[in-house]
């Protein structure tokens, strides 16, 4: 029995396959490598080189590989840019986590762990985000994945009363930093691990957008998680569901107090040991000061907890990322 891990190539997905192949639960990736790196693949796994949206791929290679359960890892992630490509963000996130069940339900499989995002919340009133906060995306992206969970949900009524009910979860959470392999870093253009490194290479100075938010150093709060712990959090999830173990619909990995940009900059030269004054740049629109989810019911279930400090999300996503240029 095997767990399919679709985006298995990508920065968060290559970490699952490692967390999944370390609990001994024999993970098989698909990835089309249209952001996913051929090389973040671990030697020894199968890869399937193909698109979630191929619905008969997704059936061989379920039934091919006695698939116990999926972790739907792949889609199009980029918020921002998902404005300007809402119908390709929805035929990637959408169509791709209907075209993934339908395939699962005609190879009689039936658990899925599906990587949402904390995205689904838009700009919350509150600052402490739970579970039951009321769903206000953004964005297409953010709408594609409380799309995706409406679609377990439904799905799940809806065989209900069969020989193979579907089981799922959604695990949501907000920035993923650090590297848990060295051979693994973050490639994407639009996070701030990423750009803060990549100006720290081009001897260029880092701004932060805004420093007039009403937090205790003024610029903008949010949840930096570790992606060796939501590596750990996708596998627990699976352990789970194929224990036949009561789950919840939805989780969030959240750290429950957060970090402002401004400490993340302060860690960024500790740890670089390159001294800058990062600039300050005018806040971007929609901003909100202070967005910090609760862990509590993932900690309850999913032994999920905080295992990194700062300084230790910093210097494994550097070393990372230092040794790819290397």
């Amino acid at each position: 029995m095997s767990w399919i891990v679709t985006g298995g190539a990508g920065y968060i997905g290559s970490h699952v396959v490692r967390a999944l192949a370390d609990a001994g639960l024999s993970p098989v990736i698909v990835d089309n490598l249209s952001s996913g790196v051929a090389s973040f693949a671990p030697e020894g796994v199968p890869f399937v080189q193909g698109s979630i949206l191929d619905r008969d791929l997704m059936e061989k290679t379920l039934r091919e590989h006695a698939a116990e359960g999926v972790i739907h890892v792949a889609g199009f992630k980029y918020a921002g840019v998902s404005v300007q490509r809402p119908l390709h963000t929805y035929a990637q996130n959408v169509d791709g986590t209907r075209i993934v069940l339908e395939a699962m339900q005609a190879a009689g499989v039936a658990n899925i762990v599906f990587s949402s995002s904390a995205a689904v919340f838009g700009t919350p009133d509150v600052s402490l985000v739970v579970e039951d906060t009321e769903k206000r995306p953004a964005s297409p992206y953010g709408e594609s994945k409380l799309i995706g969970e409406w679609l377990l949900r439904d799905q799940a009524a809806a065989t209900a009363e069969s020989d193979k009910p579907l089981r799922h979860t959604s695990l949501r959470y907000f920035n993923v930093v650090g590297s848990a392999d060295p051979t693994v870093y973050d490639v994407s253009p639009h996070n701030l691990f990423p750009i803060v490194f990549e100006k720290l290479i081009a001897g260029e100075t880092p701004r932060i957008n805004g420093d007039d938010y009403d937090t205790e150093d003024g610029t903008n709060v949010r949840d930096y998680v570790h992606v060796g712990d939501i590596a750990a959090a996708h596998v627990a999830a699976a352990q789970r569901l194929a224990a036949g173990q009561s789950i919840e619909p939805a989780y969030n990995l959240g750290s429950g107090d957060g970090l402002s940009v401004r400490q993340i900059m302060d860690a960024m030269a500790r740890v670089t040991g390159i001294d800058f004054t990062p600039e300050i740049g005018p806040r971007r629109p929609g901003d909100p000061d202070r967005i910090v989810a609760t862990g509590e019911l993932a900690a309850r279930d999913l032994d999920w907890k905080m295992r990194y400090t700062v300084d230790e999300m910093v210097r494994t996503g550097w070393e990372a990322r230092l040794r790819a240029s290397a």
